[in-house]
């Protein structure tokens, strides 16, 4: 290996792990990152290593925080199904039901089960938005409720990239009277002792690392991708515009980092990510502590039908399944167990749950790269991890 620093813990028989996420510092770009890897509800692997700024002075710490983009999105799915544990949300009810304004131009029958599993036609906002809109919760809420879908809803998934967070949390927040942030800081980041945030204090931004993306090239596949994107994908993806390097200078900003924007701006070590799917490889429960029952797993990964998504095939024409908020394994990114599941983020970060081989996983980095499907460090980590089981 290089001159990386990497601090942590490896057990014994998970070395091909180590060496694996070494190799993703020498071989595969990354700056900074941490992996943390349990089996039966204990952690076998808790590294992190590199550095936390672009100009590698900061070493990563072990509390090192890092925007994980859209692996912020299993914590809202999880909230959820904490509600439903509770008897306060039936998935099978109208959205409307909890957010009355939700049901204009046409969407008063659409299920709260659509929202969570990108199905209600609603990929982005029909007006123009800038990222500063997202620091306004009011306002997009308000842009979602009023407007009409995209396509006919409960046809096919388009990906609610931005706003799957400002959906489903106006739903927490009608039902809890909490934010979301606050909600899932309350259920599920404090009962687990765990370092996951949406909406940073001062304190914790100070611990944050800087995110890292390369321009995309006019010929990388990405590029392409989205000069050829309409209608629901551009709403996604373009709306507002998420492309570097102004989405990242964005995202390293403070006013980012203290919004609350449940689908992108989750903050999180790897611990983090890991321990909570760790809980739901275990049915819910984790050294005691339980934040789902054992039939919310179940629900959280019930398939809700294959399909080309709209946003996410408009890149690459691959059937995908969504579950409740969750990614289903069809295509074997995250191990060979097609019953697992996972969120991963734009640039790279995942966590995911395997109950069957009671596998979680959770990886972070703030070198963002612009792979569509299966990004080569977690495809090199997973490799690893079901070689040493």
């Amino acid at each position: 290996m290089g001159d990386v620093p990497i601090q942590g813990t490896c057990d014994a028989g998970f070395g091909a792990v180590r060496a694996a996420f070494e190799a993703n510092f020498d071989e595969r770009g990354d700056i900074g990152a941490g992996l943390c890897v349990f089996v039966a509800g204990r952690p076998v692997v808790d590294l992190w290593g590199g550095w936390a700024d672009a100009a590698r002075s900061q070493p990563w710490q072990e509390d090192t925080l890092v925007n994980v983009w859209s692996s912020t999105k299993g914590s809202v799915a999880v909230a959820v199904q904490q509600l439903v544990d509770r008897g306060l949300v039936d998935v099978d009810r109208p959205v409307a039901e909890y957010w009355p304004e939700f049901a204009a131009a046409g969407k008063e029958a659409i299920p709260v089960r659509w929202l969570l599993s990108h199905r209600a036609g609603l990929s982005g906002p029909r007006e123009t938005v800038q990222r500063d809109d997202f620091y306004d919760w009011d306002r997009i809420t308000g842009l979602l409720a009023a407007q009409e879908p995209w396509w006919e809803p409960g046809t096919a998934s388009g990906y609610q990239a931005m706003v799957f967070g400002h959906l489903v949390g106006e739903v927490i927040r009608r039902v809890t009277g909490q934010t979301p942030g606050t909600f899932i800081r309350a259920n599920i980041a404090e009962p687990l002792g765990i370092d996951l945030h949406i909406g940073l204090s001062d304190a914790e931004i100070a611990r944050c690392a800087e995110l890292v993306m390369e321009p995309l090239a006019a010929d990388s596949p990405m590029w392409l991708a989205f000069g050829q994107l309409t209608g629901p994908a551009r709403a996604a993806l373009l709306n507002p515009d998420m492309q570097p390097p102004g989405a990242i200078e964005a995202a390293n900003s403070d006013a980012w980092r203290r919004a609350e924007i449940p689908a992108a701006n989750g903050h999180a070590t790897a611990k983090a990510l890991a321990t909570m799917y760790a809980a739901l490889a275990n049915g819910g429960e984790l050294d005691g502590v339980r934040i789902v029952t054992p039939e919310a797993v179940e629900r959280l990964r019930e398939g809700q039908g294959p399909c080309i998504d709209l946003v996410l095939g408009a890149a690459a024409p691959f059937e995908f399944e969504w579950g409740l908020g969750v990614g289903l394994n069809r295509l074997g990114v995250f191990g060979p167990n097609p019953r697992a599941f996972a969120h991963s983020g734009y640039g790279g970060s995942y966590g995911m749950a395997d109950p069957e081989a009671g596998v979680a996983v959770g990886y972070v980095m703030n070198h963002m790269d612009n792979n569509l499907l299966g990004d080569p460090r977690a495809l090199a980590v997973m490799g690893a991890v079901y070689a040493s089981l």
